[in-house]
C-alpha cells in the first residue's frame, strides 16, 4: 500500500470521527443546552438529530418532564403558637433551559437556590394559621398560596414549580417526649383509678354476698327451729294422746327414760333410800 492511500485512508477516517462527533439526538424527553469553549450558543428543544462544530462545542442535556425536589424538614411556629416539623417537597419542570444552565447549572443546584425559598415561604404562610387549620382543608389554598410565592421567585431559575406539598408533619422532639410522658401519667392515671374502683365493686360485691349468704342462714335457721319445735310439739301431742289413755304406763314409761338417762355411763353410782320414788318401778327388786 503507497503511502498515498493510507493517507487518503487516515483522512477518511478523521474525517468520519468529526462527522460523527458532530451528530447528537434530542429525544421527546430532553432538551439541550449547546456550549461552544464553555459560553451558551443556542437551545434545542425540537427532538430530532442535530449537528455541532466538533470539539469546539459540547451538547448538555435537560430534562424535559416533571422532576420532583426534596425540601429540608423546617420547623414553624404556627399562628396559634405551637411548633410543628414540616417535611414538604416541590415539583417543577425546567421552561427555560439557557436560564436554568446559567443559574442553578443543573439539578442539584436546584435543591441549593429553591429550598430556601420554599422554606422561607412556609415558614410565613404556616405563620399565619392554627393547627385546626392546618388539619383543615384550609392546607390546600395555603399550599396553593405557597406554590405561587414560590413559583414567582423560581422564574429567575428558568423553572416552573408547579405543585408544592407538605408529605409529613410531627411535633419536635422535645414536645413529643413530653406529650407522651403526659400520656403515660394519664394513662397510669386511669389504670389506677379503673384499679381503684374495681377494688371498691369487689367490696360492695362481697358485702352484699356475705349479707345475703348471712340472711340466708338466719332465716334458714328460723325455719329450722320452727320446724323442730313444730315437731316436738306434735311429738308432745303425740305422746300426750298416746299416754292419756293409761296413766300408769304413762308413769312407767317416764321412769324408764328417767333410769336410761341416768344409767348412761357405765360407771354410774347412786346411793338411795330402796323407799326413794326414783326405785318405784323395780319395785323394790
Amino acid at each position: 500500500m503507497s503511502s498515498k492511500n493510507t493517507s487518503f485512508i487516515f483522512l477518511f477516517i478523521l474525517v468520519l470521527f468529526v462527522f460523527i462527533d458532530g451528530l447528537f439526538t434530542v429525544n421527546q424527553i430532553q432538551q439541550v443546552v449547546v456550549t461552544r469553549l464553555g459560553e451558551p450558543v443556542r437551545v434545542i428543544k425540537e427532538p430530532g438529530l442535530h449537528f455541532k462544530i466538533p470539539m469546539l462545542e459540547k451538547v448538555i442535556f435537560f430534562d424535559n418532564r416533571l422532576m420532583s425536589i426534596e425540601l429540608q424538614a423546617l420547623e414553624v411556629t404556627l399562628g396559634d403558637k405551637k411548633r410543628i416539623v414540616v417535611d414538604a417537597f416541590g415539583r417543577y419542570k425546567i421552561t427555560d433551559p439557557l436560564k436554568f444552565y446559567q443559574t442553578v447549572y443543573n439539578e442539584s443546584g436546584v435543591v441549593v437556590r429553591l429550598n430556601p425559598v420554599v422554606l422561607g415561604s412556609l415558614s410565613s404562610v404556616l405563620g399565619g394559621l392554627g393547627l385546626p387549620s392546618l388539619l383543615s382543608d384550609t392546607r390546600i389554598s395555603a399550599m396553593n398560596k405557597i406554590r405561587d410565592e414560590v413559583n414567582k421567585a423560581a422564574k429567575g431559575f428558568g423553572i416552573d414549580v408547579v405543585d408544592v406539598r407538605i408529605k409529613k408533619t410531627d411535633l419536635p422532639p422535645q414536645n413529643s417526649e413530653a406529650i407522651c410522658k403526659r400520656m403515660m401519667s394519664e394513662r397510669e392515671r386511669m389504670a389506677r383509678e379503673a384499679r381503684a374502683k374495681g377494688v371498691e365493686e369487689a367490696q360492695i360485691i362481697k358485702s352484699n354476698a356475705d349479707k345475703d349468704n348471712a340472711i340466708a342462714v338466719s332465716e334458714a335457721n328460723t325455719k329450722v327451729q320452727v320446724l323442730i319445735s313444730e315437731g316436738e310439739l306434735e311429738a308432745n301431742k303425740i305422746y300426750v294422746e298416746a299416754f292419756s289413755q293409761d296413766k300408769e304406763f304413762f308413769e312407767f314409761f317416764q321412769s324408764l327414760e328417767a333410769y336410761r338417762s341416768s344409767f348412761a355411763e357405765n360407771n354410774t353410782t347412786f346411793v338411795l333410800s330402796q323407799k326413794s320414788a326414783f326405785f318405784r318401778a323395780m319395785g323394790g327388786k
